[in-house]
């Protein structure tokens, strides 16, 4: 079948780095920074990828697993945010991703106890649905909204009113970006880390990578740092100076059971400011956000007892008791951290304002913002850099990501269970027909990596012959849905090791 030899490609794209001097180098393969090498790539510039993990692997791929507005940042009053990001959530579901990124109707309930007024809702319903330029901008009945959210808490609500978002996976949507920057001829490599940033005559050019035992210098005219929550640790690199740019909030999420069928998702108001989520997700019950300052290590936030303690409390504010599992029966869990401007205040109160800084030698460092812009925020680094990279106009055009395009006609070469066969269109698209090629030959890649998900082993053999997952976690957490689904167990991830080592890829 001539399939690639994902070893062998990942020696070339080693190779590449390190032979060329690139217009373009990103550090760092999260959404921001896959989002900046396809659109640079696309517009005819060479560009180099690197992330020092695996792609979308730290605050990319533990989202709330949204594309929205965020109602909560017109109480803040932010109107241009809210506005960019429904903007945006429409072109992601229309244009770049519309396999990836799904409507869905949200419920806001409004309770007795509750700090909002239903009029002061409806009126800021009313703004966020213009906005949207969406219909769904109305109060419902309790009766009503009990028959779209059959568990909703009815004691002492008042009314609900009802608005429309959207849902995505993450992970697949920040891979999508790296595949498309791979596909206009970036040289896209994870697990490489930027140890040094290179300089001469006291201008950036280039940075020093440790991969696989080896130190490989990669030349560039430019450098763009999007580490992430890392971003401070890269800049001090070019100036050991600089001071703090940003600052880091912990959000943590959990996955629990769910046993009717849900026709909206509910937005559950904690406070004046913090609300939290309960979203019907892959035939679970998606629930979180916490909002905490977070001090440590990035490579060390972890999931404690106590926030899903807390998760559940926050959920329990709007949901009959017997619809949450116990801690112990929680499926799957995640924490993430948010990328903020640094600033006094608490950081559930900050804006999701985008800090661009340039350093003293004119590396580019690009942090925090949403998920649902990550679009915009490419944009507009290369806007900022556009002398530097010699581009007469930054094309502003969205353009669908690999796999976004023809979906109404996609054929499949083998035929699946139903179940299977919207799980594959929905993470891969047009190139599900791709994924299953394969298994036309070999019937043992049909085999479900669980029982009780629609994972199979032709996207084990995917992930690492065309989207370079070389371990175990890559596949289970960020190339497929079976550990957000709390399928993961050692037996399966026995059987992932021996597919990657048979492939070719495993580390």
């Amino acid at each position: 079948m001539g399939e690639p030899d994902p070893r062998l490609a990942r020696s070339d794209a080693l190779t590449a780095l390190g032979g060329r001097t690139f217009d373009l180098l990103v550090i760092g393969g999260g959404i921001i920074g896959a989002g900046v090498a396809a659109h640079a790539a696309r517009a005819g510039l060479s560009v180099a990828l690197v992330d020092r993990g695996d792609f979308g692997g730290a605050t990319s791929s533990a989202s709330s697993k949204l594309v929205h507005g965020g109602l909560r940042y017109l109480r803040l009053g932010d109107v241009r945010l809210v506005r960019e990001a429904h903007l945006e959530r429409r072109v992601l579901s229309t244009v770049v991703a519309p396999h990836l990124v799904h409507r869905l109707p949200f419920l806001l309930p409004l309770y007795e106890s509750g700090p909002y007024r239903p009029a002061f809702v409806q009126s800021g319903i009313l703004l966020y649905s213009a906005l949207a330029q969406s219909r769904l901008n109305w109060l419902v009945s309790p009766g009503r909204a009990r028959g779209m959210v059959p568990p909703l808490e009815l004691r002492g609500l008042r009314s609900c009113a009802l608005y429309a978002d959207a849902w995505t996976n993450d992970a697949r949507l920040c891979l999508g970006n790296v595949r498309a920057a791979s596909e206009a001829g970036a040289a896209v490599v994870n697990r490489a880390e930027v140890v040094a940033i290179r300089s001469l005559g006291g201008r950036v050019c280039g940075a020093e990578l440790h991969c696989e035992g080896q130190t490989i210098a990669v030349g560039a005219r430019v450098v763009v740092n999007a580490a992430g929550p890392w971003v401070d640790h890269v800049r001090r690199m070019e100036e050991p100076r600089a001071g703090r740019s940003v600052r880091l909030s912990k959000g943590v999420h959990a996955v629990v059971p769910r046993a009717d069928e849900w026709a909206a998702a509910l937005t559950i108001v904690q406070d004046p400011v913090r609300v939290t989520f309960a979203v019907p997700w892959y035939g679970m019950l998606l629930l979180g956000t916490t909002d905490a300052e977070y001090e440590g290590d990035p490579g060390t936030v972890a999931v404690e007892p106590d926030d899903i303690e807390q998760i559940l409390a926050d959920a329990a504010r709007a949901l009959a008791p017997d619809t949450l599992a116990p801690p112990d029966g929680v499926l799957a869990t995640w924490a993430g951290l948010r990328v903020l401007p640094a600033g006094p205040g608490e950081s559930v109160s900050a804006r999701r304002e985008t800090v661009y800084s340039f350093g003293p030698g004119g590396m580019l460092s690009v942090a925090g913002g949403k998920l649902t812009t990550y679009r915009r925020i490419a944009l507009g680094v290369l806007e900022r850099l556009r002398g530097e990279l010699g581009l007469r106009r930054v094309d502003r055009r969205p353009f669908p990501l690999p796999g976004a395009s023809g979906l109404d006609d996609v054929r499949l070469p083998v035929e699946v269970d139903p179940s299977v066969r919207a799980n594959l269109l929905h993470l891969y698209g047009a190139l599900a027909a791709e994924v299953l090629e394969p298994a036309a030959e070999d019937r043992s890649l049909l085999e479900r990596l669980h029982p009780d998900g629609p994972d199979i082993m032709a996207q084990v053999s995917y992930a690492a012959r065309r989207e370079w997952a070389s371990r175990v976690e890559d596949v289970l957490l960020r190339r497929t849905t079976v550990a957000t689904r709390g399928l993961g167990t050692p037996e399966l991830e026995e059987r992932v090791a021996a597919e990657l080592e048979r492939v070719g890829a495993g580390v």
